[in-house]
């Protein structure tokens, strides 16, 4: 055969690395790393420059100093001799527990009110549908200061206090009843252990059972008899090993048992009643993209309304509802930095507030409050990704 130069045509040339659409994407791609790369390194050497010029230091010694300043709110021992380490502790697990309980809350606020919203009744259709159209329209912020300035603080004193069952409400906080655990109290443990495990087996059991034959066992309320009844059995034949903490007044305020602060209340509140109004919606669309001939089929076999949403809808709907509550649940997280304008000691306020203005430490206490909350989101994210990819579809 002949060549391309015997019938005169001119051989094919390389194109100029400018005209390489790959080689120009790299270069690109080069010169926008080196770009922000040198941004980041102007900020960090200007900031240096200044703190060198203004005679403060840098580093991490200040988590060894002692902090001198008191917190509302300790899951952890605490007092003013303790070191600005243990005041991050503190705030890291303030933030901790009001995310972890505001979480629940709205979950089981959403889904409550995301499936009232599709009800048939027109009162419980009604009052779903005010909810999350007054409380998803409000801000955050004044949601908060509206829980805690014009409902909590208006409460009554210590000495009237309401007493509910043991339990004490003033404008100072809720006081409630603490166990003590005394010895053999271990027992109980145990018992909650093994209970745990075989609501696990019996769960996996049934699962296997429903594919096989098609018939269901009453696991819901075999697994709530096993996880209380078996602890409690176990509780009872150690001798009842514990006792209770109760609240007493004493002077100007309740002393003993355990205490919920307002400011924890109100934000709670507000954080679940508010991220509750998406988590509603989420659940309803989710619901809504179930091909209704589903719900046709259920009926035609002569499943109830109840079976039908349990077995057949929720089930489908989990995995439109899983992707946006993901994020719901980080805006929770988020939007707890919001404790701040009440006073609830989160990271943000005894972190990044007192020990900031007390260290002057600005640089290094705001990049460690972003790395939690950064670390805390992704963890959040990646457990829901996880959860996500079990409830998808597997294809066969």
């Amino acid at each position: 055969m002949p060549s391309d130069v015997t019938k005169g045509v001119a051989p094919t040339s390389k194109p100029k690395f400018w005209n390489d659409p790959d080689k120009r994407a790299m270069l690109f791609q080069v010169l926008m790393v080196l770009t922000v790369l040198g941004f980041f390194a102007y900020i960090i050497s200007n900031a240096l420059f200044n703190l060198e010029k203004r005679g403060i230091t840098t580093g991490f010694a200040f988590l060894n100093q002692s902090s001198g300043f008191e917190i509302l709110l300790s899951l952890l021992p605490y007092d003013a001799t303790y070191s600005f380490g243990r005041t991050f502790l503190v705030g890291l697990l303030n933030t901790l527990l009001v995310s972890f309980l505001g979480v629940i809350l709205a979950t089981t606020l959403g889904f409550i009110m995301g499936i009232a919203r599709l009800s048939k009744n027109w009162l419980i259709n009604k009052v779903a549908t005010a909810y999350i159209e007054i409380f998803r329209n409000i801000p955050l912020l004044l949601q908060i200061l509206f829980w805690y300035v014009a409902v909590l603080q208006p409460l009554p004193l210590p000495r009237a206090s309401i007493e509910i069952g043991g339990a004490f409400l003033n404008n100072r906080g809720l006081y409630l009843p603490w166990p003590i655990l005394e010895s053999g109290f271990s027992v109980v443990f145990i018992a909650l252990a093994i209970a745990i495990s075989a609501v696990i087996f019996l769960l996996r059991w049934n699962h296997k059972r429903q594919d096989t034959t098609g018939q269901r066992f009453p696991v819901i309320w075999t697994s709530l008899a096993l996880l209380i009844g078996l602890p409690l059995l176990a509780y009872l034949l150690a001798g009842s090993p514990m006792s209770w903490d109760q609240p007493a007044l004493k002077g100007f305020n309740f002393r003993g048992g355990a205490t919920v602060i307002p400011e924890l209340m109100a934000l709670l509140i507000a954080l679940s009643v508010y991220t509750g109004t998406f988590i509603a919606e989420i659940v309803r669309s989710g619901i809504l993209a179930v091909s209704h001939g589903q719900s046709e089929a259920a009926s035609a076999l002569g499943l109830s309304r109840t079976k039908t949403l349990q077995l057949i809808v929720i089930p489908q709907a989990m995995r439109v509802i899983i992707p946006p509550l993901t994020s719901q649940y980080l805006n929770l997280i988020k939007n707890s930095s919001l404790a701040t304008a009440i006073g609830y000691p989160d990271l943000v306020s005894v972190f990044m507030g007192t020990t900031l203005n007390q260290t002057g430490q600005a640089i290094e206490i705001i990049f460690m409050t972003m790395a939690v909350y950064l670390t805390i989101n992704l963890l959040v994210s990646m457990l829901m990704n996880l959860y996500n990819r079990r409830m998808s579809l597997v294809e066969r």
